[in-house]
């Protein structure tokens, strides 16, 4: 999901103290990047039940979908709150096992916590609530808490994950981290999806339950456990002795907040258009990742499953399996497009008049010749959102699983680039700003530190202002993740109201309640189709923006 990036607390000041150097474990640098990133295995894996499971569980317990997007809220929350906070937090600890591994232990034990009373909330209810109208809404209640227990936990376990490989690559070994970053959350999207798509009843049995999403929970919590235990178990952190800062100086998570409100208000205007950008295209993403599966799901039930698909029970391992097995298909177009892809596109620091490709003589003319036709970063992130639009605005006029397996799966090569591009752009601005003077000055001595063997610590988060150097690039990328999580609010505001107004009752596909007078007729558009063709609205306003970047870097 949504709900990204690394830590976003309070940076640590030049005289900070530290014990140690940090390591990892591993014969060979594949294997160390591989034992340093394999958290993001389990966390993806998590994120993926969560939103593929999720809303059509809540809709076969009873929820309307109007109360369902209410619910959804807890993701952009939990992010706005908890990566900022324990981000400040685990700057300043001096825990003798490091500053990021235990949030990432006591996180997951949360997290499984959490899950397993996700699905398992009826059985627990009925331990307590024996009246059966009465645990019916118990049951409800304690779903929606445990999601937003699970979206408060996970937020903190993923920052701390992000965090410590900032913390433990040297600044020559950053971008290497990202890139096997990257395909981890890929393998974890391939093996989230490729649970969902399986009966797991028939491969498990009742030994992890008695249902595909108690399965699946199982499963998650589990494989969340087992890859943060790894990464934790082969890497070794540095110890922080002292942080530099003042006794008594004021370093809260309001000040933390105040601060990237203020940088917010005053961003270049580069990076501001980037901002942009990312605002209109999330609007139209968060209801595909929420409610993709569902819609796709609802379109089997509703024109292609056989007659008997509701009396067969399991209504949501029906529609999980069915969606997930569209969103294999997206995850492997997104693996694909995002390895492909980078070898066709000319990088930023490949459109500068200066640059000058200088490739060996015996292929020069081939590449030379090449490099004239190769689109911009730009104009391929403009090609994506109108690859989105144009896919997402046929939702509500689909009548098959084949087409709307179809229209997702293209999605996957707008993804793939939407989870490339802005952190591009975002960096080579930041890069220009250091480099004009704009951004902080200390930045640049900051990665002399880091090509040290010494000092390895990449000051990521935010810092004191000082002087006329009053932002850093963890404050840029704050801000960024800010209006990524801010869209996520409106989208859940359309989510209510289409909902509202096309389905106020409960869903005809997945409720199980025999009274007619609770659910709307089938013969009108599926709600949320309507909000995936919103989305594509929004994405020809992204598209726009995007062009709107491009008049920028040219002045």
């Amino acid at each position: 999901m949504v709900a990204g990036g690394g830590s976003m607390g309070g940076g640590l000041s030049a005289q900070a103290q530290w014990s140690g150097t940090p390591s990892v474990k591993g014969s060979s640098e594949a294997m160390k990047m591989a034992l340093l990133t394999l958290s993001l295995v389990g966390l993806q894996v998590t994120w993926n039940v969560e939103m593929t499971y999720c809303t059509p569980y809540l809709l076969e317990l009873g929820l309307t979908k109007s109360k369902i997007s209410l619910v959804w809220v807890a993701g952009p929350l939990s992010g706005l709150i908890m990566q900022p906070i324990v981000g400040v937090v685990a700057d300043r600890s001096k825990s003798r096992w490091g500053r990021r591994r235990p949030f990432m232990i006591i996180g997951t034990v949360l997290v499984c916590m959490f899950l397993l009373l996700l699905g398992f909330t009826k059985e627990v209810v009925q331990h307590f609530v024996k009246d059966k109208e009465s645990a019916k809404s118990a049951t409800i209640v304690l779903a929606v808490l445990s999601i937003y227990g699970i979206d408060f936990a996970i937020n903190a376990v993923q920052g701390s994950c992000r965090g410590l490989i900032v913390d433990t690559l040297p600044i020559s070994k950053q971008q290497s981290g990202s890139s096997w970053a990257s395909r981890m959350v890929a393998v974890g999207s391939l093996v989230g999806y490729a649970a969902g798509a399986l009966d797991l009843k028939k491969v498990f049995g009742p030994m992890l339950g008695d249902s595909q999403f108690k399965q699946l929970t199982s499963i998650a919590a589990l494989c969340l456990c087992i890859t943060v235990g790894i990464t934790s178990w082969a890497v070794t952190e540095r110890v922080l002795i002292h942080d530099g800062k003042e006794e008594g100086e004021e370093f809260g998570p309001l000040h933390v907040l105040s601060e990237i409100a203020h940088t917010a208000m005053n961003l270049p205007r580069s990076i501001q258009a980037i901002c942009y950008v990312q605002f209109w295209a999330w609007i139209g993403w968060f209801p595909f990742l929420f409610y993709s599966t569902t819609w796709i799901g609802e379109v089997y039930l509703r024109y292609d499953a056989p007659a008997d698909a509701k009396a067969a029970g399991d209504l949501t391992g029906q529609v999980g399996r069915v969606g997930s097995m569209a969103l294999i298909a997206f995850s492997i177009i997104t693996f694909i497009m995002s390895v492909i892809l980078p070898f066709f596109v000319k990088s930023p620091d490949e459109e500068g008049p200066g640059f000058t490709p200088r490739p060996p003589a015996s292929i020069a003319g081939f590449v030379t010749e090449f490099e004239k036709y190769k689109p911009s970063l730009l104009t391929t992130w403009t090609v994506s959102h109108c690859i989105f639009a144009g896919s997402m605005i046929m939702a509500p006029f689909v009548q098959s699983l084949r087409s709307a397996t179809i229209i997702v799966a293209a999605c996957g090569i707008s993804w793939a680039i939407a989870c490339w591009a802005p952190f591009t752009f975002l960096g080579v601005e930041i890069n220009r700003l250091s480099q004009t003077g704009h951004s902080y000055g200390h930045l640049g001595r900051n990665s002399i530190e880091l090509e040290s063997p010494v000092q390895l610590h990449l000051n990521h988060g935010l810092e004191e202002a000082s002087g006329s150097t009053g932002e850093s690039s963890g404050k840029y990328l704050g801000i960024m993740n800010l209006y990524t999580t801010l869209p996520q609010f409106v989208g859940t505001g359309i989510s209510w109201v289409v909902f509202t107004l096309l389905e106020p009752g409960k869903s005809p596909e997945l409720s199980k309640e025999s009274d007619p007078s609770e659910h709307h007729s089938t013969d009108g558009p599926n709600a949320i189709g309507v909000c995936l063709f919103i989305g594509a609205v929004c994405a020809v306003f992204a598209a726009l923006a995007t062009r709107r970047l491009k008049r920028l870097q040219g002045h």
